[in-house]
């Protein structure tokens, strides 16, 4: 069993991606508040376990071979890992965005995020959306991280280069969807759907045995956290213009 010093270095490792890109949102002067930054990771946070009850509550890998053959090994990967783990980024995304009742403004009492975003424009509810989402994304793999490198430490810092830049990309797709969702339900359900299927073929390269599929997979999360970036980014600089 590993001591309390182990298991905070565990999180400190699991934290990195989170820390950078603080660091980066406050170097860019860019208006996403520390305070919507802190909800946004317990928010990532609290879906971790959100997406261990729903797990408990779909059929294991072995119902579902016997139910569906040869695919039972897809549906655990798609539905019972990734659809449930998006699922539940959805839904306490969703709980912070009814909370804050504001994509763009944010908390009344933090004038820095209001002053700074033209309120009301797309650009800025697209960047706090997709900044959110990124962040409890970092989140849900900080706790996920230190939970298995708890069983295999050296587990924790592999997560750090690979699981913990999906989980960003895919919460970052998460929060735009729900972005989308008043005004474009169909387009909102495809871009979570795109989240579900990143990660779903991430999980599935990281079980094929070889060393290509798993190389293929690294570069899959660490294209799609690209790509989110560059999108907050240009959304972002766009707002405080």
């Amino acid at each position: 069993m590993l001591g309390i010093g182990v298991l905070l270095l565990l999180l400190f490792i699991s934290s990195i991606p989170a820390i950078i890109v603080f660091f980066w949102f406050r170097l860019g002067r860019y208006p996403f508040t520390f305070s919507r930054f802190a909800v946004s990771l317990l928010a990532g946070a609290t879906s971790f376990f959100l997406a261990l009850f729903l797990q408990k509550l779909v059929a294991g890998e072995r119902i579902f071979t016997v139910i569906m053959g040869k695919w039972g090994l897809l549906a655990e990967i798609f539905v019972r890992t990734a659809l449930t783990e998006e699922l539940s980024r959805l839904v306490m995304l969703l709980v912070l965005f009814l909370l804050t009742r504001r994509f763009v403004t944010g908390s009344s009492g933090d004038g820095g995020e209001a002053a700074s975003i033209n309120a009301g424009t797309q650009g800025s509810a697209f960047a706090l959306a997709s900044a959110s989402g990124l962040i409890a994304g970092f989140g849900f793999a900080i706790l996920e991280s230190a939970v298995y490198g708890a069983s295999n430490p050296g587990n924790a810092i592999l997560r750090v280069f690979t699981a913990t830049p999906l989980h960003g990309a895919c919460g970052s797709n998460v929060g735009i969807s729900l972005l989308m969702f008043p005004q474009n339900p169909v387009r909102a359900v495809f871009r979570f759907f795109i989240a579900v299927v990143i990660h779903g073929v991430y999980n599935f390269m990281m079980i094929i045995p070889g060393r290509m599929p798993p190389i293929a997979a690294v570069l899959i999360a660490l294209s799609a956290l690209a790509s989110s970036i560059v999108a907050i980014r240009g959304a972002m600089m766009e707002n405080i213009r």
